[in-house]
C-alpha cells in the first residue's frame, strides 16, 4: 500500500526537478504504483471494486496536488540559486581601465613653470609653516600694519603660522644668496577667508623675484608681457595700474586684456564686464627696507616682483566660473581637462 506520509517526507527533501519527476513517473507512471493498484481492482469483488476505485482516485489526486505544490518550490528554489550564481554586482568597478590625468590646477602649475624656467628663472620652495618673521616683518609689514589683520591666518600655540603668501620664500633665498637672483616661488598659501566662488582659505600661488643692478619697471613689464603671451596667446596685451603692497615701491597690478571679447569691448561680457581687460596679479619692484633686511645693499642693487594665484589663472584659462570646483573632485568635471 502507498504510504502518503513517505511520500510527503521524499518530496521534502527533493531539490531538483529532475529527481521530482523521477518520484512522479514511478508513483503516476504508466508502469507506476497506482497503474499496479488500478490493475489489481479486476481481482476484486464487485462490491468493493468501486470503493476501491474511488480510493485510489482520490489518493492519485492527493499525489498529484503534492507534486504541482512541490514543482512550483522546487522551480521557485531552482530560480532564486541561478539569479544568485549569475547575479552582476553593479557597484564593482567596470573592467575597463581607466587612465588618470593631471588635475588643472597641477597642469596650470606645470605649464607656469615651463615659462619661467625657459626665460631663465629656478625654482625655490620654502615650508607651508612660518614665523611671523619671514611671513610679515622681512616683507615690510610691522605688527601694527594693516595688511597683517588682511592677512592673518592659523597660529600654533608656538607662535607659527601658515603662510598666507610665497614671499617668505624670497626672503630666505636673498639672505642664503647673492645677486643675482631669478627665482619662482610656487606653493600653497593659507588665508581666513571665506568659501565662495572666488575664495578659498587654502589655494596656490606663484610668486617671481629678480634682484640684479639697474633693474627698472621696464624690465618687469617686458617679463610679464612675454608670460602672458606664452600662456594666453600671442595676441594678449597688458596695463599696469598703480596700487600699494607694502613689500613693494612703486607697486602696481597688472590686468590682461579680455580673451572672450578682445578687440571688440562689450559690456555685456560676463567675464570683463566690458572694461576689456581682466586683473590678473600684483607685482612691483621690491622696497629698499626688504633688500635691506636681507643683507642686500639698496643703493647697488634693485628688483622687481610679482605674485598671482593659480587658481585665479585656472579659472580664466579654462573659463571656470566657480573656484569651488577645483577643490571638490567631481570627477565629470576633472574629465573635462
Amino acid at each position: 500500500m502507498i504510504d502518503i506520509n513517505k511520500i510527503k517526507n521524499d518530496l521534502s527533501i527533493i531539490n531538483t526537478l529532475k529527481e521530482l519527476e523521477e518520484i512522479r513517473i514511478a508513483l503516476l507512471g504508466k508502469k507506476g504504483e497506482i497503474a499496479a493498484l488500478m490493475q489489481n481492482l479486476g481481482k476484486a469483488s464487485k462490491e468493493e471494486r468501486p470503493v476501491l476505485g474511488a480510493k485510489i482516485n482520490e489518493l492519485k489526486k492527493e499525489i498529484e496536488s503534492l507534486f504541482s505544490i512541490r514543482r512550483i518550490e522546487v522551480k521557485a528554489e531552482e530560480l532564486k540559486i541561478r539569479l544568485r550564481e549569475e547575479m552582476i554586482d553593479v557597484t564593482l568597478p567596470s573592467s575597463r581601465k581607466e587612465f588618470g590625468k593631471m588635475h588643472p590646477l597641477n597642469t596650470t602649475m606645470e605649464n607656469i613653470k615651463e615659462i619661467f624656467i625657459g626665460m631663465g628663472f629656478s625654482v625655490a620652495e620654502g615650508p607651508d609653516i612660518e614665523t611671523p618673521y619671514y611671513n610679515f616683518d622681512a616683507l615690510n609689514i610691522p605688527k601694527d600694519h594693516p595688511a597683517r589683520a588682511d592677512q592673518d591666518t592659523f597660529y600654533t600655540e608656538g607662535g607659527y603660522l601658515l603662510r598666507t603668501q610665497t614671499s617668505p620664500v624670497q626672503i630666505r633665498v636673498m639672505e642664503q644668496q647673492k645677486p643675482p637672483i631669478k627665482i619662482i616661488a610656487p606653493g600653497r598659501v593659507f588665508r581666513s577667508d571665506d568659501v565662495d566662488a572666488t575664495h578659498n582659505p587654502y589655494f596656490h600661488q606663484i610668486e617671481g623675484l629678480v634682484v640684479d643692478k639697474g633693474l627698472t619697471m621696464a624690465d618687469l613689464k617686458g617679463t610679464l608681457l612675454a608670460f602672458s603671451r606664452e600662456l594666453f596667446g600671442q595676441d594678449v596685451n597688458i596695463r599696469l595700474r598703480p596700487h600699494y603692497f607694502p613689500f613693494t615701491e612703486p607697486s602696481a597690478e597688472m590686468d590682461i586684456s579680455c580673451f572672450v571679447c578682445k578687440d571688440e569691448i562689450s559690456a555685456s561680457c560676463h567675464v570683463c564686464k566690458g572694461e576689456g581687460f581682466i586683473e590678473l596679479l600684483g607685482c612691483g619692484m621690491v622696497h629698499p627696507n626688504v633688500l635691506k633686511a636681507c643683507g642686500i645693499d639698496p643703493t647697488v642693487y634693485s628688483g622687481f616682483a610679482f605674485g598671482m594665484g593659480l587658481e585665479r589663472i585656472a579659472m580664466q584659462r579654462f573659463k571656470v566660473n566657480d573656484l569651488r570646483l577645483f577643490f571638490e573632485n567631481d570627477v565629470k568635471f576633472l574629465n573635462q581637462f
